[in-house]
């Protein structure tokens, strides 16, 4: 479904790792770039094993003119970009009320949300061909209340007003817009991503252990379960081919029906 189409992903840890080999197996050349070089080279390591095609490159999303630099690099390979995905994030747990939460605290997760996915947007919009996709990643916080992840639950909300506001400017240059909504996956929330160390942090504050957790997050759900990294992955993967056309706009719900929207 893929193939021939040039795909740019930020974030090159498990998220966009995952993704990154889904749409390399289905024929994309994929250009990786984030902070963590190991990780980055693990994931195109593994692309590369299975004959697929991936360029890793070393750079921090928030940093305007270096996203500039790499988007025009990528652009002048390829002669354009058809995909550009940011799963650059921060798990941030504030912990705290509202009469105690710092501005600076508050911030810190809704500054990283909005500016990489406003640089990747903006960047990205002068190099995609037409029929391109832009994704966009959330959690569900977004609309879940929460104490302790009031800044988080700004970022995310702020994610699903920034995907219908792109959908509508893109859409005259063929471009759709599609955010991502995951609940927690328990790849990510057990080992090898930032997002492990705040799970384990979140379940020490409630005297509980991360599987425990897990397993209430998934009872709470329609399903009685979390989504798999693969599920995410395969399903960005059919979102960015030519037959998932007819979609833009859309904030996909990956929740296992902790929410229905």
């Amino acid at each position: 479904m893929l193939g021939g189409k040039t795909a740019v992903i930020y974030g090159g840890g498990t998220i966009g790792g995952a993704v990154a080999r889904a749409f390399a197996r289905d024929g994309a050349r994929v250009f990786l770039a984030g902070r963590n070089p190991a990780k980055l080279s693990t994931a195109a390591n593994d692309i590369r094993a299975d004959g697929g095609q991936a360029d890793i490159t070393e750079l921090d999303a928030l940093d305007e003119i270096a996203v500039t630099r790499h988007a025009e690099s990528v652009a002048a390979q390829t002669g354009g970009i058809d995909i550009t995905l940011n799963a650059v994030g921060i798990a941030h747990v504030q912990g705290v009320p509202l009469a105690e939460l710092s501005l600076e605290d508050y911030f810190l997760p809704v500054s990283v949300y909005t500016r990489t996915n406003f640089i990747t947007a903006k960047v990205a919009s002068r190099h995609m061909r037409r029929d391109g996709v832009l994704f966009l990643l959330a959690t569900p916080a977004g609309s879940m209340p929460g104490p302790g992840f009031m800044g988080h639950n700004s970022a995310c909300a702020a994610i699903e007003g920034m995907t219908r506001h792109l959908a509508g400017e893109l859409a005259s240059s063929g471009i759709r817009v599609i955010c991502l909504k995951s609940h927690a996956i328990p790849e990510a929330a057990k080992a090898g991503s930032h997002s492990a160390g705040v799970f384990a942090e979140v379940a020490t504050r409630m005297g509980s252990d991360v599987d425990t957790m897990l397993g209430g997050a998934a009872q709470s759900t329609l399903l009685q379960r979390l989504p798999t990294l693969e599920q995410i992955a395969e399903t960005a993967t059919f979102l960015a081919s030519d037959r998932a056309g007819a979609i833009t706009g859309a904030i996909v719900n990956l929740t296992c029906g902790a929410q229905v929207d």
